[in-house]
């Protein structure tokens, strides 16, 4: 202890100038990897990506290789330290060491393994990105962060759900370069059904002019098809092409202004008739 101590004093100056370089190269190498990555990902973009994916695309690949720079950082700094405080240890044996505990270890961490080789791939093949609106295993959310072992969502009711990387196999990527705002509205068989389509049609394109939605909407939302017709009413499809995550905004004004255009029209809307289960 008391030889530790004294190497303090001798090396005192030069840990410490260690310690700072250390911090210094930390933080200038943070921010040098999120520049070169951002600007990577600009450069290699897709065309048909929109300003939202390249920014999920940045955002996801700048935590993962800032995450990796400050491990290795952190790493040769504290060896540094304890090369200075303890000169006459050899590491080799250690490493020699670990290396053989880590072929034991790894027969009995194969699922960690298998979470990070997935965690790669989803990145790497671009699957999903943080921001994005995915949907795993029953459970949507908008993915905070991809770790090299776990997927984390959050879902609308503010839950956080943890995904092994390893046991995603299905994804549904609500957001991915773009979205489909979509819905249906049932309206009475006696109904004026062309008066009607051409409403849907004549607010849908108005709305993509308009300069608060033009940004968000690729194609406006208008009459697609009719999905259903019973004596209960006839189910009208409407879909329109939206920014990655503009779709539920986009979908509820229009439905906010149909809405009100058919009451002005005298064209009221219909409730499904409920089915009845067989006993």
């Amino acid at each position: 202890m008391n030889e530790v101590l004294q190497r303090i004093t001798d090396y005192g100056i030069e840990i410490i100038v260690i310690l700072l370089v250390t911090v210094v190269i930390y933080y200038i190498g943070s921010l040098t990897t999120s520049y070169i990555v951002k600007k990577a990902v600009y450069a290699t973009r897709r065309r048909d990506w929109h300003r939202k994916d390249i920014e999920k695309r940045q955002k996801t690949l700048v935590a993962l290789f800032r995450n990796l720079w400050r491990a290795l950082v952190i790493a040769t700094g504290a060896l540094f330290v304890f090369h200075r405080l303890f000169p006459e240890v050899s590491l080799a044996p250690l490493f020699a060491s670990a290396g053989i505990i880590g072929v034991a270890l790894g027969f009995g961490a194969q699922s960690l393994v298998k979470d990070f080789i997935s965690g790669m791939f989803i990145i790497s093949e671009n699957q999903y990105r943080v921001g994005d609106i995915i949907d795993i295993d029953g459970a949507t959310g908008t993915v905070e962060r991809i770790g090299a072992r776990s997927t984390v969502l959050r879902d609308t009711d503010g839950n956080v759900h943890y995904f092994p990387n390893g046991m995603v196999q299905h994804v549904i990527n609500k957001t991915m370069t773009y979205s489909m705002a979509r819905f249906s509205v049932v309206i009475p068989p006696a109904s004026d059904l062309e008066k009607a389509i051409e409403i849907i049609n004549t607010i849908g394109k108005k709305l993509a002019r308009e300069t608060k939605w033009q940004s968000k909407i690729i194609d406006p939302p208008i009459f697609d098809s009719v999905v259903d017709f019973t004596t209960g009413g006839v189910t009208l499809s409407i879909a329109g092409k939206t920014q990655p995550s503009d779709q539920w905004a986009v979908a509820s004004e229009m439905r906010r202004r149909l809405l009100t255009a058919f009451e002005e029209s005298d064209i009221t809307l219909s409730v499904p008739p409920a089915t009845t289960k067989k006993k």
